[in-house]
């Protein structure tokens, strides 16, 4: 039998908040998505003037970041031609991103979920996903 950790929907407002906070902040609405530890979504937030292509874009970032517990830029990194991993943007049905702006969230050592934004450029959506997980490591303190 396994135990298994994984993000509420509490936790999972807790991650849009602070992610949606930093967009608010920088002037950029965001699709923001929480899945739990296994990629399977939990909360959804389109922020008013999202992109209609970034709710896709943010599952699926929020689903490899939790599934395969790394970072989505950590893909882009050797998603390049001649790389052993290039390619790998094509697997699990197309689900797995190599565009930043998807982390893994983790407590205690353990990927409880992910979470994947999308609407401004990976960068931004990077920030935006990394002020969620801050907001919710201050929240759990």
């Amino acid at each position: 039998m396994l135990t298994v950790k994984r993000l509420d929907l509490a936790e999972a407002r807790i991650l849009i908040e602070g992610a949606a906070e930093k967009a608010r902040e920088i002037g950029v609405p965001m699709c923001i998505a929480i899945v739990d530890e296994s990629g399977n979504l939990i909360a959804f937030e389109r922020m008013d003037g999202g992109k209609i292509t970034s709710v896709t874009i943010a599952q699926d970032k929020a689903f490899t970041a939790a599934a395969a517990k790394k970072a989505t830029h950590d893909y882009n990194k050797v998603n390049v031609p001649g790389s052993l991993a290039f390619g790998i943007h094509t697997e699990v049905g197309g689900r797995i991103s190599s565009v930043g702006g998807g982390l893994p969230v983790v407590v205690d050592g353990d990927v409880v979920g992910g979470i994947g934004l999308s609407s401004g450029t990976p960068q931004q959506d990077m920030d935006c996903a990394q002020a969620g997980l801050d907001h919710f490591e201050a929240k759990r303190s």
